[in-house]
């Protein structure tokens, strides 16, 4: 009989646990609880900012405006007008104000305009090379002196590019950057 005594044994319930135990477990719930609710509204805030930028993006294709350009396209082939070391200079304001204008005007041209851009050498074609010349250079003589002003240099700038498009075909100019700009 004394297997048996060693069978039975007596089981003890655990001491409960402390006070102190309970209460930082309760703490630390707290804590999770409010890391969790914390994520969710920075999450929610997110979504809301994202989705809010986002409707303001025009999505194309639309209707809405007829001007709408895409947002993104394939690198340009980007070609300095006029002079490679001094660009473009040209008499402005009539040829009696005396005014000149020596610019860097740099153009990016669509990569896919064939007759534009020549693949092999990524230059303008010759004749288009004429053109565009040109056109920038009618366009800034017949441009009034108020109109450089640096608070309308985006309309001029998309000016210039939509007279360059209209004579090279739509699309052919991505964009205009000017780098320097001196009128005296």
């Amino acid at each position: 009989m004394p297997d048996e005594e060693k069978d039975v044994e007596t089981t003890a319930a655990p001491p409960p646990p402390p006070p102190s135990f309970i209460k930082k477990n309760k703490n630390m719930i707290l804590i999770v609880v409010f890391v969790i609710i914390g994520l969710a509204l920075a999450a929610g805030i997110s979504l809301f900012v994202v989705t809010k930028v986002m409707g303001d993006i025009p999505n194309g294709g639309g209707s809405e405006e007829e001007d709408y350009e895409p947002r993104y396209h394939d690198a340009g082939v980007f070609i300095k007008l006029g002079d490679p070391k001094e660009g473009i200079l040209v008499n402005v304001g009539g040829p009696r104000s005396g005014k000149f204008l020596k610019a860097s005007i740099i153009v990016e041209f669509n990569p896919g305009k064939k007759s534009v851009i020549n693949e092999e050498t990524k230059s303008l074609q010759p004749d288009a090379e004429v053109k565009v010349n040109d056109v920038a250079t009618q366009f800034l003589r017949a441009t009034a002196l108020e109109d450089f002003d640096a608070e309308k240099q985006d309309e001029f700038k998309k000016q210039l590019k939509d007279a360059l498009n209209s004579a090279l075909g739509g699309g052919s100019v991505y964009d205009i950057y000017i780098t320097s700009f001196l009128l005296q």
